[in-house]
């Protein structure tokens, strides 16, 4: 199917950038490049929620917000082999970011996030590939459904 063919292929986007990263960092080298005056790279690691927020410990909640993960991750697997069309589509591209993200979960214990949005003094949370991926597809299907007919 090409839904399961578009998530592994963002899947593999995502877990190809996170490896270079991880490796940069593991050879030794400072993730702290500066790109433009507004973005730079700088590797965090993420235990908590989307974004950086609520952080947590590698504890038996910890555990059980990945597992309520995966439960989302099949739902929206199950939802989006119900759609067609751009909907689905949609859906699959959350569900390659989410599973980017579930994997360093599972395999890290955290998320390497690295991009670094900023304007002056103002940084953006710091956030990976898959992140960008789900926020794509959520936009995605806001604006697919505000121009949904009644």
């Amino acid at each position: 199917m090409k839904k399961f063919a578009l998530i592994i292929f963002l899947f593999l986007i995502d877990r190809a950038v996170k490896y270079h990263f991880v490796q940069l960092q593991e050879a030794g080298t400072e993730i702290n490049f500066f790109i433009y005056p507004f973005l730079n790279f700088i590797l965090v690691w993420n235990t908590g929620i989307g974004f950086g927020l609520a952080s947590l410990d590698a504890n038996i909640w910890y555990h059980c917000f990945t597992a309520f993960i995966a439960i989302i991750n099949i739902i929206l697997i199950y939802i989006m082999l119900k759609l067609n069309g751009v909907y689905s589509i949609m859906f699959a591209i959350v569900i390659g970011g989410s599973l980017g993200n579930l994997f360093d979960r599972v395999y890290y214990y955290a998320v390497p996030d690295f991009i670094d949005l900023h304007y002056g003094g103002f940084h953006w949370f710091i956030f990976n590939i898959a992140d960008i991926f789900i926020t794509i597809g959520i936009l995605g299907l806001v604006i697919l459904e505000m121009k949904k007919k009644d």
